[in-house]
């Protein structure tokens, strides 16, 4: 069975006909325009319909109707031609249909010759008949689409700044162009040769008032030391006031932009003038110790030692210099002295002269001596200077 679709129309009253699969319908068209138009002419459906019920499975409509009497009257001739026309190359098929039946569209044969009979086929399957619709029309124009233009943006209000994604949009320069950006690490780790960062992985110790900034959920508590220590401190003048850091996140520490160096120390020790020590692990004892070989008489002689197993931040006046006593005798001056190792022998070396006394010395009554192997780190500073009246 033929599938719905549009056919051309087999009265030949219009150019396309449609059929649903079963019949023809009234539905036609021409160059697009679909409209109805019956089948038979009200006129003529009478006869049609009793012609077609008469003849069977003769095919009925105008357009074969004139068709075959046109083929009677040209006669034998007219016949042999036609069929010599067909051997060159096959007609146009014209649609036909059947009124009674409701038959689908096949192809008209000339009326002077009887159709030879085809072998029967098996039908294929019945196919639910489809729903009429629309004959596919010319292409129409699409209407042109306008453009969707972008939603206008509020204006922002004065003194409102908008985000932007990047966040040094519109921004150039050597502070953000990456040289000065943080650096990653773990534990305590430079920044700059000035400036500290401690990765919170334990908690640890720091002089107080050496946080510049912090990220993260920190906490800062004092950190006295205890009795024995409150004494020394008050007794000495050895300088060491602490907090503890501890918490998740980073801290940046340092000290009047003074040179940072960081020492590890695996079951060992240091011994560290107090103004120098910047931070160091918790895990760390320290105490306050008076310099073997010196008095209190003599003044800056009592030193902070850390022993143990963790890491310490010490700072410089400028970049020190570190001596190996084991190749010479090594003096140094108390006040540019910043760390040595714990297992050196020290002793104190006066050059206090009579002439001191009265004015004429050289400024350096004492020094701090060392032997051993070992190493002793002095900086290029003694402190700021103490004017003097006169």
């Amino acid at each position: 069975m033929t599938a719905a679709a549009w056919h051309p129309d087999p009265t030949g009253r219009h150019e396309l006909r449609y059929w649903d699969g079963a019949q023809w319908t009234d539905h036609v068209s021409d160059q697009g325009v679909q409209s109805t138009s019956p089948l038979y002419p009200a006129a003529d459906a009478g006869a049609g319909a009793a012609d077609s019920g008469a003849s069977g499975d003769a095919w009925v409509g105008s357009q074969e109707a004139e068709q075959a009497a046109e083929a009677e009257a040209a006669g034998p001739a007219e016949s042999a031609e036609s069929g010599g026309q067909s051997g060159e190359a096959d007609p146009e098929p014209a649609f036909s249909f059947d009124a009674v039946t409701a038959v689908a569209p096949r192809a008209a044969e000339p009326a002077s010759q009887p159709a030879p009979e085809q072998p029967m086929e098996q039908a294929p399957e019945q196919q639910p008949a489809q729903p009429w619709t629309p004959a596919p029309a010319y292409p129409p124009q699409a209407p042109a689409q306008a453009q969707p233009q972008p939603a206008a943006q509020p204006m922002a209000a004065y003194g409102d700044q908008q985000v932007p994604a990047n966040a040094f949009a519109g921004i150039t320069g050597d502070l953000i162009d990456g040289r000065f950006s943080e650096k990653d690490g773990v534990g305590a780790s430079l920044q700059n040769s000035r400036l500290l960062r401690v990765r919170i992985a334990e908690p640890f110790m720091a002089r107080q008032g050496a946080m510049v900034a912090y990220q993260g959920n920190v906490n800062f508590a004092y950190q006295g030391g205890g009795a024995a220590k409150f004494l020394k401190k008050a007794f000495t003048g050895e300088g060491l006031s602490l907090m503890r850091v501890e918490g998740q996140g980073d801290v940046f520490l340092a000290d009047e932009a003074h040179h940072v160096h960081v020492l590890h120390l695996n079951n060992s020790g240091i011994s560290v003038n107090g103004k120098n020590v910047l931070a160091f692990s918790a895990a760390l004892d320290w105490n306050i110790e008076r310099v073997k070989g010196g008095s209190i008489a003599a003044g800056g002689l009592f030193n902070t030692t850390l022993r143990g197993t963790g890491w310490v931040a010490i700072t410089t006046h400028g970049e020190p210099v570190v001596l190996n006593p084991a190749e010479a005798a090594t003096f140094a001056d108390s006040d540019a002295l910043v760390a040595w190792s714990v297992h050196l022998q020290t002793s104190i070396r006066s050059t206090v002269s009579a002439g001191a006394l009265i004015g004429r010395g050289s400024g350096e009554a004492f020094q701090v001596a060392f032997q051993g192997a070992g190493f002793v780190i002095v900086q290029p500073s003694e402190g700021p200077r103490i004017p003097t009246a006169g």
